[in-house]
């Protein structure tokens, strides 16, 4: 039930969350360098919930959103954006994202976040 699939240009960043979310119990199926292989691994691992940045090469992360909600509309995907990216947020929560975080990031706001949004 708690099954991540990691979408982020940056390999320091997938780390650091894959760090931080395997601490706290979560399984990291998964992790995408740019948001056509988030789409391709989404497909393939069908994980829980998703944390993809927004801003990355090729597809971006708000592209790789619809992909997804239109693959699966029940998809749980939570955008990970630089401070100062707030129409894009929005943009985000209108495609179907389930919450977003805020980087840079505490660890705590990002368990609370994935847990609220898993319902646990």
């Amino acid at each position: 039930m708690k099954r991540v699939l990691i979408v982020d240009d940056a390999a320091f960043m997938r780390l650091t969350l894959k760090t931080m979310l395997e601490k706290h119990g979560f399984e990291v199926v998964g992790e995408g360098e740019d948001g056509a292989t988030g789409i391709v691994k989404y497909k393939e691992l069908k994980p829980d919930i998703v944390t993809m940045d927004i801003t990355m090469p090729e597809i971006s992360g708000i592209e790789a959103l619809r992909a997804i909600m239109e693959m699966d509309p029940g998809a749980k995907v939570v955008m990970v954006s630089a401070m100062g990216q707030k129409p894009l947020v929005t943009e985000a929560i209108e495609s179907g994202a389930k919450g977003f975080i805020v980087k840079p990031f505490k660890e705590e706001r990002v368990i609370n976040t994935l847990n609220g949004i898993l319902g646990l």
